[in-house]
């Protein structure tokens, strides 16, 4: 049995990170995500790996992408002003095909925003940051126990995919105290270490040739092709989601990360009173659980949407649902977070 260690949400991300072979490591001091940095810096050390904290974000996000072209399973984090500056390094990233974890720690905005916990990164993340066509997965943990379990899964989907993976948390998952399980996880790659198209060097073989630039016509729109099709199987094999009290629900409370901790006490607490409501979590932003979500649509079934934004997931919960005059929103803004009164007292209203 796995021993249990009460730790925050960022220190598991940085545990999880190692247990899963995370050999360097680069990022820049940045609120809510400091511990995860400040962790690195001390296990690093001790297991011989690479900390480096870095003069930007930029440049550590492009020292990520160096390790991770020379085979290094690579990591860097930061909050969302930090993680809009890393954006062009992610395309890179995604255009040469090099994986990577990048941990965004969400705090409130737009611009220097606050400290508090947020979720208004959704866009940022699900839609495509940076330049180009390109997408990553992204997973969104709602305790320190699946900050663990998902940034260790990451890294084998990073090299699965040979793409960036990103993990959505936020400033109260990050610095939250919680019992979390760990130990050695079995890993789904197997032969991690082993990375015939990275840059070591090329005696006895062809040099490999890893490059985002290409001039010649029609090289480019072939690259887009592949990645395309790359992307597609994400869409097929990597949809994530949870569902809690769904089955044959009036009223489904639709919430992922941390609010979803918040939804589901309402449900606990509404369904107490007689009222037949559930609970549907997207773990997986990107790809979007739509096929999913949209099963759950019956003949009278109504949604509600609450999230720690001013509304950007709900979009993709209407493309799933299809039905706008079904699809009810409730969130708060700049790190403000929905109460339970309050979202009781939309499904009240409107049950």
């Amino acid at each position: 049995m796995r021993k249990r260690r009460l730790i925050t949400g960022n220190e598991a991300c940085g545990e999880a990170a190692i247990k899963a072979g995370c050999r360097f490591y680069a990022g820049y001091p940045i609120t809510p995500q400091n511990e995860l940095p400040a962790f690195m810096s001390t296990r690093m050390d001790e297991i011989n790996g690479v900390f480096i904290q870095a003069e930007s974000e930029l440049a550590a996000i492009n020292m990520v992408f160096g390790a991770s072209v020379a085979g290094a399973r690579a990591m860097t984090s930061s909050s969302s002003p930090g993680i809009s500056l890393k954006q062009e390094g992610i395309s890179y990233l995604a255009a040469c095909e090099l994986p990577a974890v990048i941990i965004n720690v969400m705090r409130g905005g737009p611009g220097l925003g606050n400290i508090a916990p947020a979720q208004s990164d959704y866009f940022q993340a699900t839609k495509g940051g940076g330049h180009g066509d390109y997408n990553m997965i992204t997973l969104a943990p709602s305790c320190c126990q699946e900050m663990y379990e998902l940034t260790y899964e990451s890294f084998d989907l990073a090299d699965k995919y040979r793409n960036p993976v990103m993990i959505l948390s936020d400033g109260m998952t990050g610095q939250m105290m919680e019992p979390v399980r760990m130990g050695n996880r079995k890993s789904k790659t197997k032969n991690r270490n082993v990375k015939p198209w990275a840059l070591t060097g090329a005696k006895n073989r062809e040099p490999n040739i890893i490059r985002s630039l290409f001039l010649k016509e029609g090289m480019l729109e072939k690259l887009n092709e592949r990645l395309q099709k790359k992307f597609k199987l994400m869409e097929k094999n990597e949809v994530r989601f949870s569902e809690y009290g769904t089955n044959k629900a009036d009223f489904i409370l639709v919430s992922y990360g941390v609010m979803s901790r918040i939804v589901r006490s309402c449900v606990d607490k509404l369904r107490k009173k007689g009222i037949n409501v559930g609970l549907f979590r997207p773990i997986s932003l990107w790809p979007f659980p739509y096929d999913a979500l949209k099963a759950l649509k019956k003949k009278k079934t109504k949604f509600l949407v609450v999230e720690m934004s001013a509304g950007q997931m709900v979009e993709d919960a209407r493309l799933a649902i299809q039905d706008d005059r079904r699809v009810m929103f409730y969130g708060r803004a700049g790190g403000g977070v929905p109460t339970e009164s309050a979202i009781m007292d939309i499904v009240n209203k409107n049950i």
